[in-house]
């Protein structure tokens, strides 16, 4: 009964050795390379996105609240004379 046990304990750590071996090598392939590189770029393409965001809302709030025109409004004031 004790060796029934012992190999189907040493089955079930070469079944997850493998998964672990080959899931390995498929990331470390140029394909899995790739896909990191791609899943960083969107990150970071993401990441600068909301700072722009968040910078032209902040200067809005900050135009608002010192009663400052944008250039590109004076602009437009300026040609509609």
């Amino acid at each position: 009964m004790k060796r029934l046990v012992w190999m189907g304990i040493g089955v079930a750590i070469g079944v997850i050795a493998f998964r672990k071996i080959s899931e390995a090598q498929s990331n470390l392939g140029p394909e899995g390379l790739n896909r990191a590189v791609g899943r960083l770029a969107d990150g970071v393409y993401d990441f600068a996105d909301a700072v722009r965001a968040g910078m032209q809302e902040r200067e809005t709030d900050l135009r608002a609240a010192l009663g400052v025109e944008s250039p590109a409004v004076q602009q437009r004031a300026a040609v509609a004379r």
